[in-house]
Formats: C-alpha cells, structure tokens, sequence
C-alpha cells in the first residue's frame, strides 16, 4: 500500500509516517518508480506507536514495541525492554497521582 493508504487506514498522516520513517521506527520499501509500498506489517508497527503516544509515550517509548513486533512477537509488550518502558512509565504515573492528591488535598484545606 502506499502512505496515503497507509495513513488513512492508521488514522496518522503521511507527514507523521515520513517522520517515523526518518526516527528509524518504520521502513518503506521503495517501488520501481520511488513510491514508498508498505505492508499489513507495517499497519500494525504504525497502529503500535500511535496507540503508545494517545496513553502519553514519547515517540522514543515506542521503539522498544516496534522492535519487539518486529521480532515476531504478537504483543509490543512482550519484551524485557518493552517491560522496562512500561515500568518507568507506571512508576511516573504513580508519582504523579502522589503529587496531584497533594494538590488536591491543599486546595480543599484551602476551601474550608
């Protein structure tokens, strides 16, 4: 397919796609007159990232699930560095409910 029917089927555009591309997360094979040609593979690599970056990943949290999907596992989530992503990314969540409960809890001093 090509990246107008790729962006299209992943709910991206064709800039995000290049820009992938350019980050190392996504290779298109070129055809015979240059036109970028992906594949159901890479549908599913770019439906991972952009699933990863709509719950707060940066675009470079989503290179271990891309790299691990590569591999031929069925999940992202599957491998140790994937694990170590979502770890870190549980553990900032974590602090951050910590910190929003402070604010809430002064506020509502405050109130009364």
């Amino acid at each position: 397919m090509r990246i107008g029917e790729l962006a299209e089927q992943a709910g991206t555009s064709a800039r995000a796609l290049r820009y992938y591309e350019q980050q190392g997360l996504l290779s298109a094979r070129r055809t015979s007159n240059g036109y970028r040609d992906y594949d159901e593979e890479d549908l599913r690599l770019v439906r991972e990232i952009r699933a990863l970056l709509e719950i707060g990943f940066n675009l470079e949290d989503t290179r271990p699930f891309v790299e691990c999907i590569r591999e031929g596992h069925s999940s992202g989530a599957e491998c140790p560095a994937s694990v170590e992503v979502l770890t870190r990314r549980l553990a900032e969540i974590d602090d951050y409910i910590v910190r929003l409960r402070r604010i809430r809890a002064t506020i509502v001093k405050e109130l009364g």
